[in-house]
């Protein structure tokens, strides 16, 4: 049975419908109840105590899916932020979101949220892990003016561990590292477990990913200097193992977060976090531009662009680059006297 907020049968939350690489962004433009809190991360613990079900009514089935992914704009708390934003996904809430950055700046010039400026707009994005900037290419035309391509400098990208071993079931022990770019993740190569990343089926990478994640969670304590609540492994990113620096051939990622779901796109959070890893590596410079594929053979440019700090941790700041499209808008409402009205998903 749904819940109070929607007995009344006043329910109606409207969307704009994009995706990046194949990966969705369901954005929220209307009818998601007001937060409370000062902060964006006081925001964030209000959404999951008090509204988790619009949550699940936007991202579970019917009117979702299990690798549905979503945005809620708030208001900012930063003054420098022209909009804020919280991620939503099946399992909860995110704390960044590459992918989504690029899909919101398009948005935020397209809709007048911001003066727009070619051949660039600038549009500051407040998320939960903290500033964002993107930069979105604008152009005029016989057709009006067209935005493009987005480039985006997120927060500071840094190595946690190095060589950490992880005792799984499936595999025993397994070597993995962590790196941060907005949100935490276990990095390795595929063939460590014996997969191939250009011939393997999606569901077998879903079920490692969700294995490795949830073994290294519960072994490693992490820890982030700007706030705990940061402090969560959100997912494994099998690579190719090609992490020396090429500025020929792209590199591929495959990122499982959120349980099982497998991101369309490169992951920009994950491209920042790996960039951070192979620059502590010594195998990328600061100002080398890589090139990251996906699943879908959807690519982000990603360039370590200056080293800064993070707490105690060496960092590197990391600019990201892809293009996000349009593919629809949508007006979602419910009869309360719907079984399913809050929404389901089948394992």
């Amino acid at each position: 049975m749904a819940s109070t907020p929607f007995l009344a049968g006043a329910f109606e939350v409207t969307t704009i419908e994009m995706h990046t690489g194949g990966e969705p962004l369901r954005i929220v433009t209307s009818g998601y109840p007001k937060l409370k809190g000062r902060r964006l991360l006081d925001k964030r613990r209000d959404a999951l105590a008090n509204h988790d079900t619009f949550r699940r009514l936007l991202m579970h089935e019917p009117r979702g899916h299990a690798e549905m992914y979503g945005a809620v704009l708030v208001e900012p708390d930063d003054p420098e932020a022209d909009l804020a934003v919280l991620f939503l996904h099946g399992e909860g809430y995110s704390t960044m979101c590459g992918h989504a950055i690029m899909a919101l700046g398009r948005w935020a010039v397209d809709s007048g949220l911001v003066e727009v400026k070619e051949p660039e707009t600038e549009v500051a994005i407040q998320t939960p892990c903290g500033l964002v900037r993107a930069r979105v290419a604008v152009e005029s035309g016989e057709a009006g003016r067209k935005s493009g391509a987005v480039s985006f400098r997120s927060v500071p990208a840094f190595v946690f561990a190095r060589e950490l071993v992880v005792d799984t079931v499936e595999w025993g022990p397994l070597q993995v590292d962590i790196a941060y770019g907005g949100a935490f993740y276990a990095i390795l190569a595929a063939d460590n477990i014996g997969l191939d990343l250009y011939n393997c089926p999606a569901r077998l990478l879903a079920d490692a990913g969700e294995a490795i994640t949830r073994a290294a969670a519960m072994q490693v304590r992490l820890s982030h200097p700007d706030d705990q609540d940061l402090a969560f492994l959100y997912g494994t990113i099998f690579t190719d193992g090609r992490d020396a620096y090429d500025d020929e051939a792209p590199t591929r990622n495959a990122c499982v977060f959120a349980g099982r779901q497998v991101d369309r796109s490169p992951t920009g959070s994950g491209v920042s976090a790996r960039l951070a890893l192979q620059w502590t590596r010594g195998e990328i410079g600061l100002g080398q531009a890589r090139r990251f594929e996906s699943l879908t053979g959807a690519r982000f440019t990603g360039t370590a662009v200056e080293e800064t700090r993070a707490g105690p941790y060496r960092a590197v700041t990391v600019e990201v680059s892809g293009q996000a499209h349009y593919h629809g808008e949508a007006r979602f409402t419910l009869e309360p006297e719907d079984p399913l009205a809050e929404g389901f998903l089948l394992d």
